[in-house]
């Protein structure tokens, strides 16, 4: 029986197609399985979004509940970060496209002064909002590695989150999943 079995599978795997979509559902598989753990500790999907106050950098003070009525995607960032510096174009793209339907914003964490944050959006042409947030704002959404986005309802609830570098596309494709 077995010996049938592993024959009819060395039959299919001669496809080349077959040996292909095997690879790709592995692959699939494993990065699941990594975006899984990455976001363990993170607020889970339904959860209400922690309130956070947060500045601009002229000084203004934002709620993040002032934002509820879209969509928010909000990404936590620091100035240092190389995966930051490549992802903020996918994060700008993702603003042009959404436009009104949604808030696109972002919060600089793990800096040492402002500065660097200033630095980083002349070099990066950050087009988005940007609010400053500290330790406290990572603690409440339990960010510990960049970039992390987290994508908020309407109503202000954790939809899903995500951790590391995201394409144009992903960021898209979760904004309106």
């Amino acid at each position: 029986m077995l010996v049938g079995l592993r024959e009819s599978w060395n039959r299919v795997r001669t496809r080349w197609w077959v040996r292909w979509a095997v690879d790709l559902a592995v692959v699939v598989l494993i990065l699941a399985a990594v975006a899984a753990w990455q976001t363990r500790r993170l607020p889970k999907a339904g959860t209400a979004a922690p309130e956070l106050a947060l500045r601009t950098l002229s000084g203004e003070q934002v709620r993040l509940s002032e934002l509820r009525g879209k969509p928010v995607v909000l990404t936590f960032w620091a100035p240092w970060c190389g995966v930051c510096k490549v992802e903020s174009s996918n994060v700008s793209a993702l603003r042009r496209t959404a436009g009104d339907s949604a808030h696109v914003v972002s919060v600089a964490v793990a800096y040492e002064d402002e500065e660097d944050v200033r630095r980083f959006m002349r070099e990066q042409g950050v087009d988005y909002p940007v609010y400053l947030g500290g330790p406290e704002s990572m603690r409440a959404f339990q960010v510990d590695q960049f970039p992390t986005t987290f994508f908020l309802s309407s109503e202000g609830r954790v939809e899903r989150a995500v951790v590391g570098y995201t394409t144009r596309i992903g960021l898209l494709w979760r904004l309106w999943l």
